[in-house]
């Protein structure tokens, strides 16, 4: 995702909207040419050091009038995002600088060309150095600043980017970044819901959902409260955003605070062409993952787990427990695991398992260290410290 100083944002003070920068077909058909020529730029510069692919860039892009240098950083951010740099995770530039300073200390001042005064050739005396260390030159010059970022070189560049994919990352982008100062949203979904929910959930959002229509309103509030950051309530709004982008049949507004602390609408819907492609990851946790593993390599008596299969109602209100054990005697039973979170989401938890106690079989699997902050609801309920095990669950279903 892009830095706020890559963001860039329109603000509609008439009609209190926030429109983040967008390329168009038809307004800027010629990045097109000029995206596949930063693509070139980068698969040509393997090896090559972060800020002279950033030169290149900017060489690119510097005569086009329309281009201000937050877009020309807003395109390298995402031509990094999608390549990948030699890092220097062992030190090992900050040890070879230490010892060739050190070597080099004592010829300074080092001169192009040697006379009376001064007798240290440059040239001369990284010569010397290389001999020291058993090395050519060139190598120890490549490689002495490493751990800096500026100075990673390139290993891999954009793989399967092209030119429109660049551009349509630039504009999905920028409309995450426009989320970063997000107070609230709402989202109303005809259609994959599912889906919706699992990316939701996936970027650890609270939220309330109820019945809208024919479809469902999803409410995703209160920064102050949950989170008690706005700018990290928005990131975590950005990071849905690919998910949300990548369904179909919904709308979208947030609230957004812009200058003077005011309040602006961010509105999308498919409608407004973008388009992202995601990772599909059907967990919400590792914790979850691990669980789901585990459970296929079990001998689990007939037991099938099944992810977020069920979906409740119960007046106005939805709940869809995270996994559903369906047997073909034993019937359904619905598994919700309750791990760390915030006190004010366990509160809410518990007032979600408690409206939903007489709408099914409900199992609930609550970490050791926050099982004193859901109350008694009447359900069953085990517990777990580190890892949720099969074992437990079955040991629970043999029961039935």
């Amino acid at each position: 995702m892009l830095t706020k100083e890559q963001s860039i944002l329109h603000f509609d003070f008439q009609n209190q909207r926030v429109h983040p920068d967008r390329l168009t077909r038809k307004t800027h058909a010629h990045y097109l040419p000029l995206a596949q020529q930063m693509l070139a730029a980068y698969r040509q510069g393997v090896g090559q050091p972060r800020r002279t692919l950033h030169k290149s860039i900017r060489l690119i892009l510097q005569n086009t009038d329309d281009c201000s240098t937050r877009r020309i950083a807003a395109f390298c951010k995402l031509l990094d995002d999608a390549s990948e740099y030699r890092k220097d995770t062992a030190s090992k530039a900050a040890k070879l600088r230490e010892r060739v300073f050190l070597l080099a200390a004592t010829k300074h001042p080092l001169v192009q060309a040697t006379d009376q005064l001064f007798d240290h050739a440059e040239s001369e005396v990284k010569q010397q150095i290389a001999k020291e260390l058993n090395r050519e030159w060139d190598e120890i010059e490549s490689v002495l600043f490493n751990d800096v970022i500026e100075f990673h070189p390139l290993i891999q560049p954009p793989k399967e980017l092209d030119a429109g994919g660049l551009l349509r990352c630039y504009n999905v982008a920028q409309t995450q970044a426009a989320l970063y100062g997000a107070l609230s949203m709402t989202v109303w979904a005809e259609r994959d819901f599912k889906q919706i929910m699992r990316y939701a959930k996936l970027a650890r959002l609270m939220h309330s959902i109820e019945p809208h229509g024919t479809g469902y309103r999803l409410r995703f509030d209160g920064p102050a409260s949950v989170v008690r950051s706005t700018r990290r309530y928005g990131v975590a709004l950005a990071k849905f955003l690919p998910g949300l982008l990548s369904a179909e049949g919904w709308r979208m507004q947030a609230t957004v605070l812009g200058p003077m602390q005011q309040r602006y609408a961010l509105r999308l819907s498919p409608r407004d062409g973008l388009r992202s492609e995601v990772r599909n990851d059907d967990f919400d946790s590792d914790l979850e993952k691990s669980f789901y593993e585990a459970w296929q390599q079990a001998e689990t008596a007939g037991w099938v787990l099944l992810r977020e299969a069920t979906i409740l109602h119960q007046g106005q209100s939805v709940f869809m427990p995270d996994f559903t054990l369906r047997h073909p005697i034993h019937g359904d039973v619905l598994l919700e695991i309750v791990g760390f979170w915030t006190p004010e989401y366990l509160q809410e938890k518990g007032r979600t398992l408690n409206r939903f106690r007489d709408s099914g079989r409900i199992l609930l699997a609550i970490s050791h260290s926050v099982a004193e902050s859901i109350p008694e609801l009447g359900m069953p309920r085990i517990e777990y410290n580190t890892k949720l095990s099969p074992a437990r669950v079955l040991k629970y279903l043999k029961t039935l």
